[in-house]
């Protein structure tokens, strides 16, 4: 009963972290586990909802993070991208996309007033996509967002297509030609990228091959995932003993060691797979293993948050390590514990977070 506890007092403390709002989680008790499965109810959807919706078209703060061609570039954010303009940076912008559309397949009703679709149709449009095209190929910002921003576009597309409206397929035709520009653009960078990136943060490769993969299997694109199993399994295939005690860095908002092992849940069979992980990461084996949540000092600092992202990440790859294993359910409630730590803390407070760690929520409870 001890993860029990952990789950109502978890509750109480969201409750009481909540300002001015009465909206609450869902939850039901796995008997296998112990562990306390969380379903998003209509009121907290729309307090997540609120998110994207407000910071999509938020110009400034803007990190614009990309190379001056010449003088003619020093334009707006909107000017320049006028689709992905807000939320800080373009792959914040396009995640909250993303996050938008997820939970308008789940809770059409948020929309009753109509007021995202309309949004989403005075942003995707034939003439935004052309500019945000044009962007991506100009010489030096031909690599711009590689690869974080193309996996969670592609992830965008992925949800999309997979939404059978009439709106959503309008919005994905619309966006297709940069899909094609950035399916094309990832199948180049891995026929030549000799190593992998095993950072913490937007570079790492793992990450974003593992989103690059669901869309991939989304949309049936077999060369691609042949493209990314035998990449994987070339540069990662023979890891063993990832230092997972060494993390995290000071502002990591992923984990090398579990997104690693989550990319590999994806690309190897069951059996091959624990083989594989037996080796990478041992002490997930110890019906004892213990992971301590990160540490937030400060929430208005745009890196230091990154830990509270950082929680959210390693639910997910905890979960989707466990469902992959089912002799690993024990990683199930550490996974809980981090997402419970980090879930208070995706609104009312500092916009350095709640520009985007909804959107790392949303996907720890997908991975459930």
């Amino acid at each position: 009963m001890k993860y029990k506890f952990i789950a109502i007092a978890f509750l109480a403390f969201f409750l009481n972290s909540c300002k001015n709002s009465k909206n609450k989680v869902l939850s039901t008790l796995n008997s296998n586990t112990n562990a306390t499965v969380f379903v998003l109810n209509k009121e907290q959807a729309q307090k997540i909802m609120a998110l994207p919706l407000h910071c999509l078209t938020v110009e400034y703060p803007n990190k614009l993070g990309q190379v001056l061609n010449d003088s003619s570039e020093l334009k707006s954010p909107k000017q320049l991208r006028p689709i992905f303009y807000g939320c800080f940076d373009w792959h914040s912008s396009v995640h909250g996309y993303w996050s938008m559309v997820s939970l308008l397949q789940q809770f059409p009703e948020l929309d009753a007033d109509g007021k995202i679709t309309k949004l989403l149709n005075e942003h995707i449009t034939p003439e935004n996509v052309a500019v945000e095209l044009a962007f991506f190929n100009k010489p030096h910002n031909k690599n711009f967002e590689r690869t974080y921003g193309w996996a969670w576009f592609l992830k965008l597309q992925a949800q999309l297509q997979a939404w059978n409206t009439p709106q959503a397929q309008q919005w994905h035709a619309t966006l297709q030609p940069l899909e094609k520009v950035f399916v094309s653009k990832y199948t180049e960078y891995l026929n030549k990228l000799v190593y992998p990136i095993r950072t913490g943060t937007h570079d790492n490769s793992a990450f974003s091959l593992a989103l690059l993969y669901e869309y991939a299997e989304s949309v049936n694109n077999q060369e691609l995932l042949k493209l990314i199993q035998d990449f994987a399994i070339k540069q990662y295939g023979k890891d063993v003993n990832c230092p997972i005690t060494y993390e995290p860095s000071g502002h990591d908002f992923l984990s090398p060691c579990l997104q690693e092992a989550w990319l590999m849940s994806k690309v190897l069979p069951t059996a091959e797979y624990k083989v594989w992980l037996q080796k990478f990461l041992p002490g997930l084996f110890d019906v004892n293993f213990t992971l301590e949540v990160a540490k937030v000092a400060d929430r208005s600092d745009g890196h230091l948050v990154h830990l509270d992202g950082l929680n959210f990440s390693r639910a997910t790859c905890l979960f989707a390590i466990a469902n992959k294993l089912p002799e690993l359910q024990y990683l199930k409630p550490i996974a809980q514990q981090h997402f419970n730590v980090a879930f208070p803390n995706i609104s009312d407070d500092d916009y350095m977070g709640s520009h985007w760690l909804g959107t790392f929520a949303l996907q720890a409870l997908q991975a459930q």
